[in-house]
């Protein structure tokens, strides 16, 4: 078996468990970011994080935590498939002789490349995902008259694709994708590089046990949310902004008027679920990737 194919397996191994695990953090993440400002004198929908958790339960139940997965399990195999294979090809190209280990800084340049490839996927897939969950967090507001329902993942895609712009429209939010994807993933294998050779005790890193995996795993992922999430709030407004009748005119101005109307708050909605769910989705979808690696010789 060749180097691609394992870490195809690999990663699509690991992006499966990531998401099992880590999903209805998700939904509750972009459920707080597209809640609309409420009216002067209202309460917002959400109170906070717990409160949308027990409004989702009590609306939809524990089918509503996992609204909007069938696009990200269609492509959250491939997406992990990619950003490992892509890395793992940059780290051949990087290495002085076959089976050398990589710098840190090395990594940090394997993981932003692959920040570049996944971007492509990610954007499209999360305009899809963003509108579904979104959908009941608009449902009651003033924001949501005139809307489109969707009935499903297709059926976004096929909306989009058919009123707003072609193709092109499932690559709204395209910037923002990659000011988040690339110094995002540059971060996340820099870290986990950085925190297996700490825990090893020297660059040979293949004796780990699963414990120091899940923990470097674990803290590499937190550490992507707290260096891109402002970039991933103005990802998602700009994914669920009305095509017709848009609130934002790009990713500059998104980000001036969610400072402006709610402050640096604004731009840390929903991030306590983000980093709720970063934590045991990457120790699992990095022990995942590197016991199915090792596995496969």
């Amino acid at each position: 078996m060749g180097d691609i194919a394992k870490d195809l397996t690999a990663g699509t191994i690991g992006g499966a468990a990531q998401l099992i695990v880590g999903h209805p953090f998700d939904t509750i993440k972009v459920k707080l970011q597209s809640q609309p400002a409420p009216l002067p004198g209202k309460l917002p929908k959400y109170a906070g994080a717990i409160d949308a958790v027990k409004q989702t339960l009590s609306a939809e139940g524990p089918r509503g935590l996992y609204k909007g997965m069938g696009a990200p399990l269609a492509t959250v195999a491939a997406f992990n498939a990619l950003l490992f294979t892509v890395r793992g090809q940059m780290e051949g190209l990087l290495r002085s002789e076959p089976g050398a280990p990589l710098t840190v800084n090395q990594q940090v340049v394997c993981g932003g490349v692959a920040g570049v490839a996944v971007s492509f996927l990610a954007c499209p897939t999360e305009l899809i995902k963003c509108r579904l969950q979104a959908q009941s967090a608009l449902a009651d507001s003033a924001a949501s008259s005139g809307r489109v329902r969707y009935g499903g993942p297709m059926d976004v895609a096929k909306h989009v694709v058919r009123s707003e712009g072609g193709v092109r429209g499932l690559f709204k939010g395209m910037v923002p994708t990659l000011a988040r994807e690339v110094p995002g993933n540059a971060a996340v294998f820099g870290v986990y590089e950085a925190l297996k050779q700490y825990f090893a005790g020297g660059k040979d890193t293949s004796k780990l046990g699963s414990g120091s995996l899940i923990v470097a795993g674990g803290l590499a992922g937190a550490t992507f949310w707290l260096l891109v999430y402002p970039t991933d709030v103005v990802k998602s407004v700009i994914q669920v902004d009305d095509y017709r009748n848009p609130k934002f005119s790009g990713s500059t101005d998104a980000f001036k008027k969610i400072l402006a109307a709610e402050g640096i708050k604004g731009l840390y909605r929903g991030f306590g679920p983000a980093m709720a769910r970063s934590v045991p989705a990457n120790a699992v979808c990095f022990l995942a990737y590197e016991v199915t690696r090792s596995s496969l010789g």
